[in-house]
């Protein structure tokens, strides 16, 4: 896939189609596998997307360059032609708003340089994966929810979708359908059972 930039699509290495092993009932809850800890530290050296993830945030740094610099840089100019700069409040606003501008642009030029967009259509649907959708039941409360393993840049709690690096994310990585999770959380220890796993 040819973006402009180092952008490669990544298929999961646990999401393989390989059916040599299964793990057994909370094999890898954490402590984790050296498998599954050599995985998660390699996700911390790229940010994995999704084609449409990989687009939205490429348009929103377009954004920040073009209309947020011009909108920055005006604010200044204004600013500077109320006279003394020295006890001009307005200025440094403006000069504060211009470096958190770039210090955005910075993030997200990292971002998107070590971006590794996922092929959904590669993932296989029997081991929880980042892109999975995984219906879990709380063990104790009994009560079931679906989530969506993402990265970090997309998770949003709103629509379900946590990072693989929070604790539930790092607890369901490689389980298959019927595996208990055991997740550490500030109020204790909590088992979550993998009702059902698709991908899409």
């Amino acid at each position: 896939m040819s973006t402009g930039r180092d952008v490669s699509v990544f298929f999961c290495p646990i999401a393989s189609k390989r059916q040599d092993w299964r793990p057994d009932k909370n094999r890898f809850s954490p402590p984790f596998h050296p498998l599954f800890t050599n995985i998660i530290q390699k996700m911390a050296n790229y940010t994995y997307l999704t084609q449409g993830g990989y687009e939205r945030l490429k348009s929103e740094l377009e954004e920040l360059k073009t209309t947020g610099r011009m909108e920055a840089a005006r604010a200044i100019a204004e600013a500077r032609s109320q006279g003394d700069l020295s006890e001009n409040a307005e200025y440094d606003a403006a000069k504060d708003a211009q470096g958190l501008l770039e210090l955005k642009i910075s993030e997200l030029e990292t971002v998107l340089s070590s971006a590794r967009i996922i092929d959904e259509s590669q993932l296989d649907a029997s081991k929880v994966a980042i892109m999975s959708n995984v219906t879990i039941k709380n063990l104790k409360t009994g009560k079931e929810m679906t989530y969506k393993l993402v990265s970090e840049t997309e998770a949003d709690a709103k629509q379900m979708k946590i990072s693989v690096t929070s604790p539930i994310g790092q607890g369901l990585l490689g389980k298959v359908k019927g595996d208990v999770a055991k997740v550490n959380t500030p109020g204790g220890a909590l088992e979550f059972e993998v009702v059902d796993i698709s991908v899409g």
